[in-house]
């Protein structure tokens, strides 16, 4: 049996999955806590890579080893590839007035950037925190000689940190920088108008070639940004969305063309298979439940109980869930906010039933502007930890107008880092044919719409404030 490795290099911890190259069979696992932070210095990351491989039972026997990771981070690197300042993780919110300083300094706007690189800048690209340096800490500016992501960085440290020139990265990840394009490759001048500078840059590979070689003869695939990896696990393709409620909640459909959405609410990625992953991403998604449940003093399988005791519409209650701010809308200093409280209608019932009807009515919009881009929604597939919730599979449907498909519960990160380094041992136009996605546990859920919850939702959420 050959196997290989799949890694989740998260915000929250790390994964490393083991399974079979042949037939994605499970094989081991292991897991270890990242700093809960939105700067960490990225070595935490390597220290928790090294935890979980070893509580994965080593990687002695594993033949390919591949990471995906948590997109859009700032990782900054001198010329001797030491990490010069902290890495500025996608959640990190500080460089949202450098965003729309871009926005505003590239003629034409939205528009252009969305024409060179699919997305328009908000706060968690890449493009945007290099400006936040620039503008903020210039000597960490002149001591930059390369920037890399997250999993570029792993990647490049699992081959022995061989010089910044050997940075390597995928498309998925490079097409959420903010200077990549998959048409014109990295542009240049969009990364000079960030940080003034011309910094090197992790080429960029192609879905199934390696990144070299760990010391003992490992072969390292690609990589890939976490939204990308967990697509292949699921065996995603045209036609297919994912909604993934995590510690983001993400809409992510595959398609076969390039979105390029001027508004910015669709991001125009790229996938890990040589297609597009047009993606909508909200900041706020199963910390809603957890902040909830805290509030009530429940447990989540009770906020459940609660939520589903309650009627579709909450009896009026709306939970605006802008806790962390938001980027879908791009609303980076909103607030959360409870609406349409009476004394008849405080009850926890309502309350649980509002806090999943606020999360789900943010990814509704997301599947609508996924739509509207002409993307095609045939199948949507519901994943993360908030998709464990019974309450989120019961309502899910009511809010986003259609039934979602389960699939059975899984670590789909790190299992389509692991599919994708089976990939790179096989070589070929295809990932080997795996079924990790779509076993004996998954479920479909359906209900009739309820148009009326998203309607109240719209009505009262351009009513959120600033913090003070």
């Amino acid at each position: 049996m050959t196997l290989v490795a799949g890694v989740d290099s998260s915000t929250q911890s790390c994964k490393v999955v083991v399974r079979d190259a042949d037939s994605g069979a499970f094989v081991r696992s292991g897991r270890a806590p990242h700093p809960d932070a939105t700067e960490v210095d990225p070595r935490a990351w390597w220290s928790a890579l090294q935890s979980a491989i070893e509580q994965a039972g080593g990687l002695d026997d594993v033949a390919a080893i591949s990471v995906g990771g948590q997109q859009h981070g700032m990782v900054c690197l001198d010329d001797s590839g030491a990490v010069v300042r902290d890495a500025l993780l996608w959640n990190d919110n500080r460089s949202a007035r450098a965003a729309q300083d871009l926005i505003d300094e590239l003629p034409g706007g939205a528009a252009a950037w969305a024409a060179a690189t699919g997305s328009v800048p908000v706060a968690s690209f890449t493009v945007t925190k290099l400006r936040w340096l620039a503008d903020h800490e210039p000597a960490n500016v002149a001591r930059t000689a390369a920037v890399c992501l997250p999993h570029d960085w792993l990647t490049w440290q699992l081959r022995g940190a061989p010089g910044i020139d050997a940075l390597r990265t995928d498309r998925s990840d490079a097409s959420g920088t903010g200077y990549w394009s998959s048409v014109d490759g990295y542009r240049d001048d969009l990364l000079e108008l960030a940080i003034g500078a011309h910094p090197i840059v992790p080429r960029v590979l192609a879905p199934a070639e390696a990144a070299g070689s760990t010391s003992a003869g490992r072969l390292i695939g690609a990589g890939a940004g976490d939204n990308a990896s967990a697509a292949l696990a699921l065996g995603a393709g045209p036609g297919d969305v994912i909604v993934s409620i995590g510690t983001s909640g993400v809409v992510s459909a595959v398609s076969r063309t390039q979105t390029t959405d001027a508004t910015g609410i669709v991001a125009g990625f790229a996938d890990a298979t040589g297609l597009y992953l047009p993606l909508v991403c909200t900041l706020n998604a199963a910390r809603v439940l957890e902040v909830m449940a805290a509030l009530l003093g429940v447990s989540l399988d009770e906020l459940s109980d609660l939520a589903l005791a309650s009627p579709p519409g909450a009896g009026g209650v709306v939970f605006v869930p802008y806790l962390e701010g938001e980027r879908t809308p791009n609303r980076p200093d909103a607030t959360g906010a409870l609406h349409g409280l009476q004394g008849s209608n405080v009850t926890r019932e309502h309350l649980a039933r509002a806090a999943v009807e606020g999360l789900l009515c943010g990814l509704a919009d997301g599947l609508d502007a996924i739509r509207e881009e002409g993307v095609p929604v045939e199948r949507v597939l519901l994943v993360g930890g908030g998709a464990r919730s019974q309450a989120v599979r019961r309502i899910a449907p009511m809010v986003l107008g259609v039934p979602v498909h389960v699939p059975e519960a899984g670590e789909y990160v790190a299992d389509g880092a692991a599919r994708q380094a089976a990939w790179a041992l096989i070589g070929g136009p295809e990932a080997p044919m795996w079924n990790t996605g779509n076993a004996e546990g998954a479920a479909t859920f359906g209900a009739a719409p309820r148009p009326e919850v998203r309607e109240r939702f719209a009505a009262v959420r351009e009513l959120t404030v600033g913090r003070l």
